[in-house]
């Protein structure tokens, strides 16, 4: 079993569920000022999360493809919590859903909530394009 002290301690929370909770070595998340990568004994911080792909890299270096809204990322004493509205796993995404619901956002993508549903939709393809 894994060290735990020598990792980070990750939280990734959707508002309907715990989507991932376990140690890690490395998170990669993308906030309203870029992507920030984390790595144990990372600076603390408070940020927006937008939407995107979080990446978590297990201890036996197995990697999580997660697709989220936006949210909020917080770093602290080598704990990350991300909260985030929606999540979904890689492996729970419907690729042929996710191109629909692109699709039908990109009708009217002047419409500032069909925006964040491309966002959103672009966020599960690429989630599910990387975990392959």
């Amino acid at each position: 079993m894994a060290d735990t002290d020598s990792h980070l301690q990750v939280e990734l929370v959707a508002a309907d569920r715990t989507v991932w909770s376990g140690p890690a070595t490395m998170v990669i998340a993308r906030t309203a000022e870029g992507d920030v990568g984390i790595l144990r004994n990372h600076t603390p911080i408070l940020s927006l999360l937008v939407s995107g792909v979080v990446e978590i890299t297990e201890p036996d270096s197995h990697q999580h493809f997660v697709a989220v809204d936006d949210g909020f990322i917080s770093v602290a004493h080598n704990r990350v919590s991300i909260l985030a509205e929606h999540a979904e796993m890689s492996h729970e995404i419907d690729l042929d859903e996710a191109r629909a619901q692109l699709e039908a956002a990109e009708a009217d993508p002047e419409d500032q909530k069909q925006q964040a549903r491309i966002r959103a939709a672009e966020a599960r393809i690429r989630t599910f394009e990387r975990a392959r």
